[in-house]
């Protein structure tokens, strides 16, 4: 069974930082290109930042450039969000999302909150 488990999750004041992890079991992490989607209540998902399988491409939401940095271990089978200079419309529940190469399945994380309140 594949499973992406999240952590990092939490409440922070405006300007704060988190960083969230992902890591994956049950699939070749190393052949997966990962990403992190957001989904605040009443809204579409979005893709927030995408990370190839080995990590020589990134590309990331406009808003969040230049505040997010996506990052990946492939020896820890992991996925990072740092996300630095929070602003509360970063406020939502964060996914991680893996794309297995070839036969394109997605599998997704169970989600995680983040808050951005003062």
């Amino acid at each position: 069974q594949v499973q992406l488990v999240e952590s990092g999750g939490g409440l922070v004041q405006p300007g704060g930082s988190l960083r969230l992890s992902c890591t994956a079991s049950g699939v070749t992490f190393s052949s997966c290109a990962m990403s992190w989607y957001r989904q605040a209540p009443g809204k579409q998902r979005e893709l927030v930042a995408g990370i190839s399988i080995g990590g020589e491409t990134t590309n990331y939401l406009d808003s969040v450039k230049g505040r997010f940095t996506i990052s990946r271990d492939n020896a820890k089978n992991t996925v990072y969000l740092q996300m630095n200079s929070l602003k509360p419309e970063d406020t939502a529940v964060y996914y991680c999302s893996a794309v297995l190469s070839r036969s394109w399945t997605r599998y997704w994380g169970q989600g995680t909150q983040v808050t951005v309140s003062s």
